[in-house]
Formats: C-alpha cells, sequence, structure tokens
C-alpha cells in the first residue's frame, strides 16, 4: 500500500492516515509475545503505516521497548513516533501483575502521576531510553484530567523547551474527553491532540467544538478508540463500551449500525475506520493492534469501497448526525 501521508505542526511531520497503536503490544488485557509484537509492527511497516504511538503506561514500559526494538532498525526518515508524559514508573518490589491498570504484566513499577516540569523531563529521557532512540517526534501530555493546571503551567511549558531543544518536533495532549483539549487548542501553541473514543460512529462529542476549532487553528486531530473499546468490531451483549460493559441504548445503535452496513454488504469495522477520516481536522486513526492478522484486516477495512447510500441511511436514521462530514462528502 502506498502510504497517504498528512503532516503535522509547523515541522510538517508525516503521518499515514491509518497509524498503529501501541497498547496491544504492551499486554493491554491479555499477553502478546515478542514475536507476535514483532510481526504486528513490521506488518504495518509493510502496509505503509508510517505513524507509531506508544506510552510508558503502555504494560509499564514494555510498548515502548518493543516498538524501538523495531522501529530503531528502520532509516530515521521512514517512522513517525510519538509517546506521552505524565506517569512515571517507579520501580517496585512486587510479586503482583499489572491487571488492575488493564496490562497482564508483572508489576514491577507503579505509576506516579507527575505533570511538573522536572517529571516530563525525566519521563522523555526515560522513555527514550526504553526505546534505543536519541528522540521521538510528538509527545503528549497524558490523560491530564485531575492535573489541568499543573499540565498548563509546568509541563506545557517544559514541553516547549524541549521542542527548541530538538528533542521533539510538536507537543499534543491525549485523551478520551474533548473539553480540556479544547481548552488547550485554545490557549496554547499545541500542534496535534490524540482524542480517543470521541469521534466516532457512535460518540460524537468531539465535532461539537474540539474537531471545528482544531481545524480553524491548524491543530492536527489524531484520533483513538475509533471501535468504542471493541463494541463497534462487535456489537452483542456483554460487548465493551468504553472498557466497560455497553449501556443498552448504546448496545442497541451499534446493533442499529451494524444493520445498515449489512444491508450494504460492508462490514461494520471498514465504516468505524473511515467515518471519522472524513473530518477535514482529522489527519491520522490509531488502529491498536496486537498481531499481524488484526493490522493486515485494519488496512483492508480501510481500503474497501463503501457505497454512498450507506452513509445517508445512517444520516436518515438519526444514526449519524447531518453535520458530521462522511466519506462520499470529502472524496
Amino acid at each position: 500500500m502506498t502510504p497517504r501521508l498528512r503532516t503535522i505542526g509547523q515541522a510538517a511531520i508525516p503521518v499515514s492516515r491509518l497509524s498503529f497503536g501501541a497498547a496491544g503490544i504492551g499486554n493491554l488485557f491479555t499477553p502478546v509475545t515478542d514475536t507476535q509484537a514483532e510481526e504486528a509492527i513490521t506488518t504495518a511497516l509493510a502496509h505503509g503505516y508510517r505513524y507509531f504511538d506508544t506510552a510508558p503506561h503502555y504494560g509499564l514500559g514494555l510498548s515502548e521497548r518493543r516498538l524501538g526494538s523495531v522501529l530503531r532498525r528502520q532509516p530515521r526518515d521512514q517512522f513517525t513516533i510519538s509517546t506521552k508524559v505524565g506517569r512515571l514508573l517507579i520501580p517496585q518490589e512486587s510479586h503482583s501483575d499489572d491487571l488492575a491498570d488493564g496490562f497482564a504484566v508483572p508489576a514491577t513499577h507503579r505509576r506516579v502521576w507527575d505533570f511538573s516540569a522536572q517529571g516530563v523531563r525525566r519521563s522523555l529521557l526515560s522513555s527514550l531510553e526504553r526505546l534505543g532512540l536519541d528522540r521521538v517526534d510528538i509527545v503528549y501530555l497524558h490523560d491530564p484530567d485531575a492535573h489541568e493546571q499543573q499540565a498548563l503551567d509546568e509541563a506545557y511549558p517544559e514541553l516547549e523547551r524541549l521542542r527548541s531543544e530538538g528533542i521533539i518536533k510538536a507537543i499534543g495532549i491525549g485523551m478520551n474527553q474533548a473539553e480540556l483539549p479544547t481548552r488547550f487548542i485554545r490557549n496554547t501553541d499545541i500542534d496535534a491532540v490524540l482524542l480517543a473514543g470521541r469521534y466516532t460512529l457512535l460518540d460524537q462529542r468531539g465535532l461539537h467544538q474540539l474537531l471545528p476549532l482544531a481545524h480553524e487553528r491548524g491543530v492536527a486531530v489524531i484520533l483513538g478508540g475509533i471501535f468504542n473499546s471493541g463494541l463497534l468490531a462487535d456489537p452483542k451483549p456483554g460487548a465493551p463500551f468504553d472498557y466497560s460493559a455497553a449501556p443498552e441504548q448504546t448496545l442497541a445503535r451499534a446493533v442499529a449500525l451494524k444493520a445498515v452496513c449489512e444491508r450494504h454488504h460492508v462490514p461494520l469495522r471498514a465504516a468505524a475506520l473511515q467515518f471519522p477520516l472524513s473530518h477535514p481536522a482529522v489527519v491520522s486513526v490509531l488502529v491498536g493492534t496486537r498481531s499481524a492478522s488484526q493490522t493486515t484486516d485494519a488496512t483492508q477495512m480501510t481500503n474497501l469501497s463503501i457505497p454512498t447510500d450507506l452513509w445517508a441511511e445512517m444520516k436518515a436514521l438519526g444514526l449519524l448526525p447531518d453535520s458530521a462530514p462522511t466519506p462520499e462528502e470529502t472524496g
């Protein structure tokens, strides 16, 4: 697949429209072997993925180590990589696992929230060591929900200093809410927002303020969680929505979306992947994959032709707002 590239920030950092979210290879919920992780990454590269996102939080550094072990063997100008700050990993003696935080790894470290300037720099230097790289392209403030003021007053200015030093090229904020990233767009010079789960077939909260403002200000939006934790991949009773059991009304909407797709002979996964890419503020969709087969499936679903009538029917049934751009409107 020839990569379709867009860019982020004044540094014009290239990103592929379909990108690799590396939480899965950090053993999110269930274990992944080193071989499976490497195959997922190399398959992504073969399919034209050029943007890879990770974080210390993902598997207590396992995701960063696995991603770096593959990417540092590639020419540095052939990939874009991002990581996150806000959680320091502190070594600890423990015989338990990390499943309480969602990762099937030994609890060798504990996470400590830290959006201080010193904490930001310390976190990034530790990430670079795990990745085996001398720089990353984008750094996101990771989930500063309860640390809003410190993120604005201390963490963000430190990222500006790191950007001016050339250690990073772009600054972003990554959250599963739309309100605080909107404030950052208004009040800072950030380059990107990683918005998880808030602009999908099921949840368009990002459409009201964040996406129009980002487009107006030239802030790139990268979308994660486009399957809303799995409900849009396979809507059925008991399926998760935003990491907990889907409410009955939400499940019913997902089932109705699937029914429209089936009438047009289109997998729901394809519609879920292609819909959010239609907004002009969106430069990339991150897909969390943990295997070569999942990486290949995401590529195939993104490239699948979808009839215009499918989007029209979703809007006619009230399953999508009329104001939401759809692929036939944006080409």
